[in-house]
């Protein structure tokens, strides 16, 4: 594998200015709804930086090693998802590619100023990262994604992560495999302890496909999804990729429980251990 990243241009994200109501109204409804969404946050200048470095790291042009790649399900269905491929060569059907904290621009996206400022009202104290990962839906091949919480013993922590902050990369109607949410069922807690996917009994006695929620997001909406929030999303019929990149955000004291390898140690951010800004 080719290495790279110490010789990258420094790359600075833009976005659109921000009020302190827009942030206030989005938290009241996150923690309300267990998702809100900041529309245009980011600027076509921002999208495009990003777009293209998400592009050259699935065609192999950029590298690094450690980075996590899962390929898609070639007949669409979750259920068939394969793990443990990796890297697999130059495609764009892969799923979802994990730890771009590596790379410098989804690095200095992640820890953008309006992000900052989301983050320290519902993280108390110094923040880590759990992942930053791009879910992706290639045209016409996207898997689905059943409903499913980001949290439980299947995470591995000491404690659930409570925020995650997804920017849309390109637009995501339904037909492209839109997110769609369960409103206010973070509520609840966990539907298992184990976490992921929702057993089936779960979603029939919550009556999750009368609820469901579609979340239809333009290039550069940012959605604040709660890790206990009912969450899924369908294959991409259409003719245009479906790419997402969201961040986990925790406090730094939260530790790692697996035992099988060594405990993982999380990325500090804004000013916090390992943090650039």
């Amino acid at each position: 594998m080719i290495e790279v990243g110490a010789g990258q241009q420094p790359w600075q994200p833009t976005m659109r200015e921000i009020s302190d109501a827009e942030i206030d109204a989005a938290i009241e409804q996150f923690r309300a709804e267990g998702y809100s969404r900041l529309a245009a946050v980011a600027t076509e200048e921002s999208l495009q930086g990003l777009r293209e470095r998400a592009e050259a790291i699935l065609s192999g042009k950029v590298q690094y090693p450690g980075l996590f790649f899962q390929p898609d399900a070639p007949s669409g269905r979750y259920n068939d998802l394969q793990f443990g491929q990796g890297w697999t060569g130059p495609d764009t059907n892969y799923r979802k590619v994990e730890k771009l904290e590596l790379d410098a621009r989804f690095r200095a996206w992640l820890e953008n100023a309006v992000f900052e400022r989301i983050v320290r009202r519902v993280v108390v104290g110094p923040v880590v990262i759990y992942r930053a990962v791009i879910f992706s839906k290639a045209a016409r091949v996207g898997s689905d994604l059943p409903w499913h919480q980001d949290g439980g013993r299947f995470w591995g922590l000491d404690r659930d992560a409570e925020l995650q902050l997804w920017t849309g990369l390109d637009d995501a109607p339904p037909a492209a495999g839109g997110i769609e949410v369960l409103p206010r069922s973070h509520h609840s807690g966990l539907a298992t302890p184990l976490g992921g996917v929702v057993p089936r009994v779960n979603a029939e006695a919550a009556d999750a496909e009368a609820r469901a929620l579609p979340v239809p997001t333009r290039a550069g909406d940012v959605l604040l999804l709660h890790n206990y929030l009912w969450h899924r999303s369908g294959p991409n019929i259409t003719d245009a990729p479906r790419r997402g990149f969201t961040v986990c955000y925790m406090p730094a004291s939260t530790r790692c429980l697996r035992k099988k390898r060594a405990p993982r140690e999380f990325v500090g951010v804004f000013g916090g251990a390992n943090g650039t800004r």
